[in-house]
């Protein structure tokens, strides 16, 4: 705590407990969001969109988490499952979780769009997810993205599914953006190809 019994440090957490109510597992964000969260340039901006009058700090980042009578798994706060190449700690886990509040998209595309992503992480990565968001849309998917159980988005309600397997490490699971990055290198070699043989031989 600092001056006048004020935290000092504020982070934005996962908190695995067990039916005691003791604490198994932690996991801190690590990718905050900018003007919500913490305001960028340490504080050099004049204004202060952030709440509260302090921004939190980042967690250091993927990490493994074990409870009791589960498998390994990895947690992604929010926004932090729309990152490619960036959701998976090592050791590789067996599964992801994905906690989110989304009501401040409100009934709109936006709660849609998360899950998307969400979903789209489980099949770069060949691992499933289970993704619980406050007020919606909460869902299971496999290892290929399909979806096993679906709490509507402004439903109440609980969500019993078995755990799927996870497969093998998928190429982008190996590669990450080396994969993208090549093919973008590959089509702009040949767009320089095709524009040299466009302008033709030089004349003096």
């Amino acid at each position: 705590m600092g001056a006048n019994e004020r935290p000092a440090r504020l982070w934005n957490s996962l908190i695995a407990l067990d039916a005691t109510g003791e604490t198994r597992a932690v996991y801190d964000k690590s990718h905050l969001v900018p003007f919500g969260e913490y305001m960028p340039l340490g504080g050099l901006l004049p204004i202060r969109i952030a709440a509260g009058g302090m921004d939190f700090s980042a967690g250091p980042g993927p990490v493994g988490l074990s409870a009791p009578g589960l498998p390994l798994f990895g947690a992604l706060i929010c926004y932090e499952v729309i990152f490619p190449a960036a959701v998976t700690p090592a050791p590789r886990p067996a599964w992801l979780v994905n906690i989110t509040n989304d009501a401040w998209f409100g009934r709109s595309a936006g709660p849609w769009q998360h899950l998307a992503a969400a979903r789209l992480r489980a099949v770069e990565e060949g691992l499933p997810l289970a993704r619980a968001a406050q007020t919606g849309i909460s869902a299971v998917f496999d290892a290929r993205g399909r979806r096993l159980a679906l709490l509507a988005l402004g439903e109440v309600g609980t969500l019993t599914a078995d755990l799927p397997a996870a497969v093998p490490p998928t190429p982008f699971a190996r590669l990450g953006h080396s994969i993208p990055t090549g093919f973008a290198l590959v089509v702009l070699g040949f767009a320089l190809l095709q524009r040299r043989e466009r302008a033709g031989p030089s004349t003096a």
